[in-house]
């Protein structure tokens, strides 16, 4: 395993943190410090609340870390569950972030031992929630860096490009590798994305458990939210 601090360098993008970036990362932090609330659990599409404040979908597959990510995103335990077991999530979870941002808990994808109804009901689910939320402005799609991209997330990117959704892959769990393998999967997903027609060129390594990368998460999330308002 790498050394965490030169772990925290790979994850940031430009070297030293300039003025501007520090300011972003610090409000990023202020967004996620405040009310986050539980809206509600959509089973279908007639249960999907109805449009308002921009949205930031969370996709990947069963057990990449997920729900470890949303909840150290929001400093917290309790806001996503998490679970051993595969495709445990099996409805779309709308949180509201200080009013300014919703954040959606997609249902994780390729497992396996679901069965077939369940797989098409959350595939007719998925298509029609990305092609029908116009304030959906991005989805964070969580890939593994010990594995890399698969061919289950390849087919996650499709569906997303031909809803022109914009992506924004984020490699977890990077503080189970060493420098050289977060290098080798860093180059490899950025040479995959750069050839994809809706996802966006910006890479962010994270580890839940270490905190690497979090804090540059939480300051691409804040572009995306709604400007505070003053008191």
């Amino acid at each position: 395993m790498g050394d965490h601090a030169s772990l925290r360098g790979q994850a940031l993008s430009a070297g030293a943190v300039t003025d501007a970036a520090a300011g972003l990362i610090e409000a990023g932090r202020l967004l996620f410090a405040r009310d986050i609330t539980f809206m509600r659990g959509a089973v279908d599409l007639e249960t999907l609340p109805p449009f308002g404040l921009p949205e930031l979908a969370f996709a990947g597959r069963s057990n990449v870390g997920k729900s470890s990510l949303i909840n150290a995103l929001c400093g917290r335990s309790t806001v996503a569950r998490t679970s051993n077991t595969p495709g445990r999530t099996q409805e779309l979870n709308f949180f509201d972030v200080n009013s300014r941002l919703i954040l959606v808990d997609m249902p994780g994808y390729g497992f396996a031992s679901a069965p077939k109804d369940k797989v098409d009901a959350w595939t007719r689910l998925i298509k029609g929630f990305l092609r029908g939320r116009p304030t959906l402005r991005r989805c964070i799609l969580l890939v593994d860096s010990r594995h890399g991209i698969k061919d289950n997330d390849r087919e996650m990117m499709d569906m997303l490009d031909k809803a022109a959704v914009v992506y924004q892959v984020v490699l977890t769990k990077i503080d189970k590798l060493n420098l050289a393998e977060i290098e080798a999967v860093r180059e490899r997903t950025l040479a995959e994305i750069s050839k994809r027609v809706a996802a966006y060129p910006h890479l962010i390594l994270t580890s839940s458990e270490k905190g690497v990368g979090i804090p540059e998460l939480r300051a691409e999330i804040l572009q995306l939210a709604n400007p505070e308002t003053a008191p």
